[in-house]
């Protein structure tokens, strides 16, 4: 499964700023979760880029809260000058308007797309020490009443909400969830052992999974 990170603005620039250097001044650049996740570590990578490629600074505001729908309105409420950006992907304009009954913006209407910035793969993971050596035993240990699986996630609505919740869906489980303002807290409590397993993408994995900090069981097919 991909997760696919899109940089937006909040609507095409007017006639003016069409006319004159873009940008004149430093641009926000919103990033809906907590600093540290994924859609984070991408966005300060590109706001880098940005920064060199257009000769002004893109400052990164983190503003997190509500699987990332709370930094979206925020954007979508900013004025429409091209000078506040976010970073959007499937959670906040895909499967937000089907779990927020009162979302505070149009995915469709507020916003105009720049660009595809990432797409990356899946990762089911656990704690370090949970206790099942491959997915057969870790699919048993979900399916297990006994067991009080804890499941982290990034908030609903979120990446992470949405692929964990299509794994216990297929797999016909519940867990007991446990909700963060973003993977990073989440991820930070997988490691210390208070949740036992999490979805999310590789890019905010692989060094803790190559550390042996936590252990990962599958990965999906982009």
């Amino acid at each position: 499964m991909k997760h696919v990170v899109a940089s937006l603005v909040l609507s095409l620039f007017s006639g003016i700023a069409a006319a004159q250097a873009y940008p004149t001044r430093p641009v926000t650049l919103i990033v809906p979760f907590a600093a540290g996740g994924p859609t984070d570590i991408i966005a300060r990578i590109t706001g880098e880029y940005y920064s060199k490629t257009l000769g002004q600074q893109f400052v990164v505001e983190n503003v997190a809260g509500a699987g990332g729908t709370t930094g979206i309105t925020r954007g979508a409420q900013a004025k429409p000058d091209g000078y506040t950006i976010m970073m959007g992907h499937m959670g906040t304009h895909g499967a937000a308007p089907a779990l927020y009954a009162n979302l505070k913006y149009d995915p469709v209407k507020d916003f105009q797309p720049i660009g595809l910035v990432a797409g990356t793969p899946i990762l089911i993971v656990a704690r370090k020490d949970f206790p099942a050596a491959n997915l057969k035993e870790f699919v048993a240990k979900l399916k297990d009443p006994a067991a009080k699986v804890k499941q982290a996630h990034a908030g609903v609505g979120s990446v992470s909400f949405t692929t964990c919740t299509l794994l216990t869906s297929q797999l016909g489980v519940k867990n007991i969830v446990a909700a963060y303002r973003g993977t990073g807290p989440a991820l930070n409590d997988l490691i210390g052992g208070q949740v036992d397993y999490m979805c999310d993408q590789i890019v905010n994995l692989v060094e803790q999974v190559k550390g042996g900090s936590i252990k990962a069981y599958a990965i999906s097919i982009p």
